[in-house]
């Protein structure tokens, strides 16, 4: 729900619902300020450095991974899972990462080549609609095409959020005896992966994923565009699943 509500179908259904409540009213000054509070608040959300001040507190703390994070040699990296999706074919499907989760992938194999040639759990299910191909399945695909060997790579693919990557990758780190973990995920996702995984009772070294949208151009950072409004839909996202976790018992962040 809150997907949609931060996106273009969002707009056009508030707007439209605006505009029906104007038509009804040509007169009255409420419908008039719905409308305009619905164009401020979309133009705002859109422009990508309110998300980005309001994603700071979500990233303090964190820096560059470098080998001296990880005393000791037998280490897993556990790859958490993005939103991706499924191509269909006549014959055949095929499923493909989103930005996030292409930026997750190149720092894993980042991770992978720093540390030598750790194991990487790959995770993430199918959650249906336009995936049926398990974000596992897609990232490994990736990992290989940029080198990393397939015999180094275990999926987990039955899990549809972050705690129940955590519930169940757990039992597959403890089978691989590994003694450090480092954990890989997007820059703002990686708060409350942690917290989950701790509560999981794994300890993980954070890898945090670059930004996919670091290398545009400054001033898209200034104008509305249609990735400042998905991102500030990721922010978004991020407090309240911090708060949700919070209620649910899953992690303790306070």
């Amino acid at each position: 729900m809150l997907d949609y509500l931060l996106s273009v179908g969002g707009f056009s259904v508030l707007s439209l619902l605006a505009i029906v409540w104007l038509s009804v009213r040509p007169r009255a000054a409420a419908p008039r300020r719905w409308l305009a509070a619905i164009v401020i608040f979309y133009t705002v959300a859109s422009i990508r450095v309110f998300p980005w001040v309001l994603s700071r507190p979500l990233l303090f703390g964190f820096h560059q991974f470098s080998a001296g994070d990880v005393p000791g040699d037998r280490t897993a990296i556990v790859l958490l899972g993005s939103g991706s999706f499924t191509v269909h074919g006549h014959d055949e499907q095929m499923g493909v990462i989103d930005p996030a989760g292409a930026a997750r992938v190149l720092e894993a194999v980042h991770v992978y080549h720093v540390l030598g040639s750790p194991w990487i759990i790959s995770s993430g299910g199918a959650t249906g609609g336009f995936q049926t191909v398990p974000s596992a399945a897609t990232m490994r695909v990736a990992l290989v095409q940029l080198g990393v060997p397939a015999d180094r790579i275990v999926l987990e693919s039955g899990s549809v959020n972050t705690h129940d990557e955590a519930v169940l990758v757990a039992p597959m780190l403890r089978a691989l005896r590994v003694d450090h973990v480092v954990l890989v995920t997007s820059d703002i996702h990686m708060r409350r992966s942690l917290a989950t995984f701790r509560s999981a009772g794994i300890a993980p070294v954070p890898a945090i994923a670059p930004d996919p949208f670091n290398s545009e151009s400054r001033i898209r950072s200034f104008v509305p565009t249609i990735d400042g409004l998905r991102f500030t839909s990721f922010v978004v996202h991020e407090y309240i699943g911090l708060v949700y976790y919070c209620l649910r018992g899953w992690i303790r962040i306070f």
